[in-house]
């Protein structure tokens, strides 16, 4: 299919995992994909050939999502570069777990400027960038339902904090026809939590289908979100986690 010929796409933390193939299903469909990554130039740059092997324009940015400086930038940058912004998938994120009374501040305010602020900082610069009808993806996680286990206080607080953005967003951006929604993945198999990891099968025993998701059926659904089919769609979760929430 090609239904997203002649549009624009910034996927933050697009080098790997989930983000990664984001990219690429983006570019698949007929899009132009920029990326962001923090320090695996070469694993941005292979994203982009595989983006330019579709036939789109592939852009690899480099941007720490901490910084909020740069992560505007690389939004600004993306649209100049490309010609324009059709979709913002705020993507990059890291995972953290431990006791609660054993967490520092200082991870507390890590986690929250990568996995919160940077996806309130990436929205707004590209909300007067966005072309009207454009389209907003968030990638939350499953833990934002359902909280399976201690330990998971810090992760899941920053998770469900897109669940709010998200609301906000589809109510300040609807007039100009501009939706923003949440892709909630349960256990998916990345290099940040492989299928074969020693927590993986503590996680498989809370879901209702017996292996950990892929990337690419992650990705399928932010390109449903993506795509013209979704256009009154808004302001919702979309939860992708093998039954982990039911």
């Amino acid at each position: 299919m090609s239904d997203l010929n002649g549009k624009t796409a910034l996927v933050t933390g697009g080098s790997r995992g989930i983000g990664a193939a984001v990219a690429v299903a983006l570019a698949e469909r007929g899009a132009d994909v920029a990326v962001t990554y923090l320090q695996a130039a070469d694993e941005a740059a292979a994203i982009t050939s595989k983006v330019e092997a579709y036939g789109g324009r592939g852009l690899a940015i480099q941007a720490d999502a901490a910084d909020a400086e740069a992560l505007a930038a690389a939004v600004a940058r993306a649209e100049e570069e490309l010609g324009g912004l059709d979709i913002l998938v705020n993507n990059a994120g890291v995972g953290t777990t431990g006791p609660l009374t054993d967490v520092p501040l200082a991870e507390v305010d890590r986690v929250l400027a990568i996995n919160v602020r940077a996806a309130y900082v990436a929205s707004q610069a590209a909300a007067s960038r966005l072309r009207d009808g454009g389209r907003i993806v968030h990638i939350g996680s499953c833990i934002s339902n359902r909280a399976t286990g201690p330990g998971m206080t810090l992760y899941a607080m920053s998770k469900t904090a897109l669940i709010g953005l998200n609301k906000g967003l589809a109510r300040d951006l609807a007039e100009r026809g501009i939706t923003s929604n949440v892709v909630n993945p349960g256990p998916t198999d990345t290099a940040m939590n492989p299928a074969d990891g020693p927590y993986a099968q503590a996680q498989r025993a809370a879901l209702a289908i017996d292996r950990f998701g892929s990337p690419a059926e992650v990705a399928a659904a932010v390109v449903f979100l993506a795509g013209p089919d979704a256009s009154y769609l808004t302001g919702s979760e979309l939860t992708i986690d093998g039954g982990h929430s039911a």
